[in-house]
């Protein structure tokens, strides 16, 4: 078996309010995200086109977006519609959803106000838990 890296592959994510090629889906090194663990991502299974507890998923990212005191800058609404466009555009129907928020580059400081928000979605084929051998 081949594994294909997530940094090359096919089909398009969904960051700061665009498609964009997969691999042109790109944050810089020194993002506050990566230093300060300002990241948070709820991790969906879709199972027939559907991704299971879909609302509650964008509820808690939203809510552990808060903790770390930042804020999606999306509607629940857009962040439903976005995932879901996300699993057609990959021509997805049994996979995974990654949906995904972090402080930018703009500042590196713990306390980094100014920096921006931002949000990505991913989405991967993913069969069964049930049905992998």
């Amino acid at each position: 078996m081949s594994i294909i890296p997530f940094d090359d592959r096919d089909g398009v994510i969904w960051l700061n309010g665009e498609m964009v090629p997969w691999r042109d889906a790109r944050t810089h090194s020194l993002s506050h995200g990566l230093h300060y663990a300002s990241l948070v991502f709820e991790g969906e299974r879709s199972y027939g086109g559907t991704i299971f507890k879909s609302r509650e998923h964008t509820e808690r990212l939203r809510n552990s977006c808060k903790l770390l005191d930042f804020d999606i800058p999306y509607s629940d609404e857009e962040m439903e519609e976005v995932k879901a466009k996300v699993l057609a555009e990959n021509n997805i129907v049994d996979g995974y959803v990654r949906a995904f928020c972090w402080r930018g580059s703009e500042m590196m400081a713990i306390s980094a106000q100014q920096t921006k928000t931002h949000v990505a979605v991913a989405a991967w084929q993913w069969p069964s838990y049930l049905t992998q051998k």
